[in-house]
C-alpha cells in the first residue's frame, strides 16, 4: 500500500511542467518505523519528522539504511543539541538563537547542517516563522556560521491562500539567487507549489494514510 501510494505521489509530481529538481519527503510523524521500512523498501530516502524523541527513536532502529534526515517541527532551544546531532536538514529555523545554537552545536565531524527559514508567509498570529520584512536582516548574520548553511526557505501557507502564498515564496526565491532550496507544499496542494518552484514537497497522509 505504501509503496503504491508513493508511486502515485511520484506521478503527481512528474505531470507537472517543471524545470527544478523535486524531493519527496515523506511526512512520518507519529508512523511507525515498521511503515517506514515500507516505503525504503520502496525506494524513498528523505523522511520528515515533527517530534524529536520519536524521530530519534526511529533513526536508530533504522540506521545503516543511508537515509536523509529532516527536521520539520517547531524547535525549542533545548532540543537544538540533538537536532544538530542527528539531522542532515532543518526546515524550522525561525529564529536567530535557533540557528547559532545548531551552528555551535553541529559536531565538527559532521557535513555542515543544512538549514531553511521558515516564513510566515500569510503573517498568520498563531504560526512561527519570519515575517518577509524580516528575511534580508537576519539572512546577513548567517555569514558567521561555519557549521549550517543556509539553503533556502520553508514555508506553511494559510490553507485558503495558498496560491497568493506561493507567488509570494516563489517572489522572495528570485530575490536570494544564492540559495536553491524552497520546501513547500503538501498533499493537497504539491501541484501549485512545484509550479512556483518548491524543490521540497513533504507530503504524510497521502503516503502513509490519516495519522490517528
Amino acid at each position: 500500500m505504501i509503496a503504491q501510494n508513493l508511486a502515485k505521489i511520484h506521478h503527481r509530481i512528474d505531470a507537472v511542467k517543471h524545470s527544478q529538481e523535486v524531493t519527496l519527503i515523506a511526512v512520518s510523524k507519529t508512523k511507525p518505523a515498521a511503515d517506514l521500512q515500507q516505503a525504503i523498501d520502496a525506494g524513498q530516502r528523505h523522511f520528515g519528522e515533527n517530534y524529536l524523541q520519536e524521530a530519534l527513536e526511529k533513526i536508530d532502529i533504522l540506521k545503516g539504511q543511508n537515509l536523509i534526515w529532516h527536521f520539520i517541527g517547531p524547535i525549542q532551544s533545548n532540543k537544538t543539541k540533538q537536532i544538530a546531532q542527528n539531522f542532515s536538514w532543518v526546515h524550522s529555523v525561525d529564529r536567530l538563537k535557533i540557528a547559532k545554537r545548531l551552528n555551535d552545536q553541529r559536531p565538527e565531524n559532521l557535513a555542515k547542517l543544512n538549514v531553511l527559514l521558515q516564513v510566515n508567509i500569510d503573517n498568520e498570529p498563531t504560526k512561527s516563522g519570519v515575517l518577509i520584512d524580516e528575511i534580508d536582516e537576519i539572512i546577513t548574520h548567517f555569514e558567521n556560521f561555519q557549521n549550517i548553511s543556509l539553503r533556502g526557505f520553508m514555508c506553511i501557507p494559510s490553507p485558503d491562500n495558498a496560491k497568493q502564498s506561493f507567488a509570494k515564496m516563489a517572489k522572495i526565491m528570485q530575490k536570494h539567487p544564492n540559495l536553491d532550496t524552497l520546501s513547500m507544499g503538501m498533499s493537497a496542494d504539491l501541484e501549485l507549489a512545484i509550479k512556483n518552484g518548491a524543490t521540497f514537497v513533504r507530503i504524510g497522509s497521502d503516503i502513509f494514510g490519516k495519522r490517528a
